[in-house]
């Protein structure tokens, strides 16, 4: 009798991770967006979370937590129960490039999260004013080298991924456009429009309009691969920028130790959305293109290799911000 009794209580405790892992999630699930309502990464996290109640039996609630350029949520999701219940929907600035620009900042991109997916990446494009006598990138740094200090890029701020792609065209190109930063993309895109910058290095969802009137000139995708939204332009690495690549990447993560078993279910749901026809429409319509790879250790690898990317090209900016 008492190894019967034993038997029995030794099956029961291994039922307990069981029953624990299938109740997860077992109430709604937070989705920390790191920036304010109304930008492409608040649109994208959102087309996510509607359809994520179908493969996971709760609703998944976008929460944002703006500021610090993404600090701010990246920190309320580093120090969340590590649950699963809250994650992040992070971008190149929180999850690789904040690391170098910030002297400070209160969780470390790798350490404080588990990866659950990459979700994709937001091809820049460099788009010149009309006024530029420039028809592809060879041409555009030709006439920099015969007219130095005559050219300026716009950016959405100092570190941003905008300023940043500028200071790597310069040190690849060897040519030296003056950096003009703005509060925001939307003051940029406007003396872009009215010819008081020349160019500007932004994500092709802005730009996609404008380049379709004519009233922006795309030169070159700031990207490894052409994008789907414009596949005729060419990219600037095709060019002979070679290695040139500054797209702004999407990943999902949870608080560091989050169980295996939950980012396991949590990476499975995603996938399942990101392979839908109706997702995959949306964000090709946004200008997003796929991850090569929807398992975790991807996005855990290449989160690796972009910080130590930008770590360089933000020595060479010079830009640091408190």
């Amino acid at each position: 009798m008492r190894l019967l009794a034993t038997l029995a209580f030794a099956c029961a405790a291994a039922l307990v991770p069981l029953a624990h892992a299938d109740s997860f999630p077992d109430k709604p699930i937070a989705l920390v967006v790191p920036f304010p309502p109304g930008g492409p990464t608040d649109a994208m996290a959102r087309t996510l979370a509607a359809e994520m109640k179908e493969r996971l039996g709760q609703p998944m609630i976008v929460e944002n937590r703006a500021g610090a350029g993404g600090n701010i949520g990246a920190e309320f999701v580093a120090r969340a129960p590590a649950d699963g219940q809250t994650l992040l929907f992070g971008t190149s600035g929180p999850l690789a490039i904040n690391a170098s620009l910030y002297r400070k900042i209160g969780y470390d991109p790798v350490k404080s999260f588990a990866p659950v997916i990459q979700v994709g990446h937001l091809p820049n494009i460099l788009v010149v004013h009309p006024s530029v006598p420039a028809k592809d990138v060879k041409e555009l740094v030709a006439y920099a080298k015969a007219n130095p200090n005559k050219l300026s890029y716009a950016s959405s701020g100092n570190g941003a991924s905008s300023h940043l792609a500028g200071v790597l065209f310069n040190t690849t190109a060897g040519v030296d456009l003056q950096h003009i930063p703005y509060k925001g993309t939307g003051p940029a895109l406007n003396d872009l429009l009215g010819g008081q910058v020349s160019m500007s290095f932004t994500d092709v969802l802005t730009a996609l309009p404008y380049v379709k009137a004519g009233r922006l000139r795309a030169l070159g995708m700031a990207s490894a691969t052409r994008s789907q939204a414009l596949p005729e332009v060419p990219t600037i690495a095709e060019q002979g920028l070679k290695g040139y690549d500054v797209s702004v990447f999407f990943g999902i993560v949870a608080p560091a130790g989050t169980p295996a078993d939950r980012v396991k279910k949590l990476n499975q749901a995603f996938a399942e959305v990101l392979a839908s026809p109706k997702v995959k429409q949306q964000f090709a319509a946004q200008g997003l293109e796929p991850a090569p790879s929807a398992a975790p250790e991807q996005l855990a690898k290449f989160i690796q290799a972009q910080m130590q990317m930008w770590a360089t090209v933000v020595r060479q900016s010079g830009a640091q911000l408190d």
